[in-house]
């Protein structure tokens, strides 16, 4: 059985991705989730400048699900460097960034590449960072000129993750593919919050935050069906991947590959426990390739 799959130009020697935001704070990090299994790391999101994120409380694990308003602390793109070189010299690494303009989502994509970032992810989506992330990518044409001015600037490939936050997600995907983005990563956190009932108040000190976890899995297996449907580029899915059958019904849905993020909280052994998983799953229901099973939901 063959695990190997392409998005678009990457090849990937097998579908399972480290996603943004886990274990992938340093670059000896991301080499570690690397050498457990995981074919590429997507870095922790990284501004033009440093950035101490939101105050505690700001994460909150229980049965089903996490919740974090992080609020995208990083060092800046400058103290970045170390960290992504020490990574890249490990395995594939896609440098993820964040901004609020066309043109410094380009500046930020070029340094990444510079680091030796094989592919780029442009953070559309985040939920609980202001002037930034869901609120820049729930604007088709916004998405259009920020996707296009980093096509510009970089000649890696260019990912844009997406809001599962937004009525209007079909529209988004469309207007990626029509910049000549390379992939599109669907979906990040949902939008959520926590009350605490003996303080009467919510336990996040930004209030709301993104939802991640097996509870989100269904929305983000019917995002990814849906711009499937849309568009012809390449879908990674990511949302609530705990096991092999979890990956199995994204790239049934029309995702080539998949990220995993929360789960890793449980073990980095879980890439290899989905790869086995699928290797299994192949063999016994007769699919020699990952790509014969893309998309089958759909026939």
């Amino acid at each position: 059985m063959d695990l190997r799959t392409s998005v678009g130009s990457l090849v990937l020697d097998n579908p399972c991705i480290l996603a943004s935001g886990i274990m992938d704070e340093t670059g000896e990090g991301m080499a570690r989730i690397l050498r457990s299994g995981a074919a590429a790391a997507v870095s922790k999101s990284v501004g033009t400048n440093p950035n101490p994120g939101h105050a505690n409380p700001n994460f909150i694990e229980e049965e089903g699900f996490c919740l974090n308003a992080m609020g995208l602390p990083n060092p800046g793109i400058e103290e970045y460097a170390g960290e992504m070189r020490t990574a890249a010299a490990c395995g594939k690494v896609i440098g993820s960034v964040y901004a609020s303009s066309p043109e410094e989502f380009a500046d930020l994509a070029g340094r990444m590449e510079d680091y030796g970032a094989c592919a780029v992810e442009l953070n559309l989506s985040c939920p609980h960072a202001a002037g930034f992330g869901m609120e820049v990518g729930t604007d088709p044409l916004m998405v259009k000129r920020i996707v296009s001015a980093v096509k510009d600037a970089v000649s890696i490939p260019v990912w844009s993750k997406l809001t599962p936050n937004t009525h209007i997600l079909k529209d988004i995907g469309k207007a990626v593919e029509d910049a000549g983005g390379d992939a599109i990563v669907a979906i990040n956190t949902l939008r959520a919050m926590k009350i605490i009932p003996e303080f009467g108040r919510p336990f996040l000190s930004n209030r709301f935050g993104g939802l991640s976890g097996s509870a989100v899995r269904p929305v983000g297996v019917r995002a990814v069906y849906d711009l499937y449907s849309t568009v012809s580029i390449p879908i990674i899915g990511v949302g609530g991947i705990c096991g092999y059958r979890d990956a199995l019904e994204y790239i049934m849905a029309g995702a080539c590959a998949v990220q995993i993020g929360t789960a890793v909280l449980s073990g980095t052994d879980i890439f290899r426990k989905v790869n086995g998983g699928l290797t299994d799953f192949m063999r016994e229901y007769g699919y020699p390739t990952i790509g014969e099973m893309v998309g089958v939901a759909h026939e």
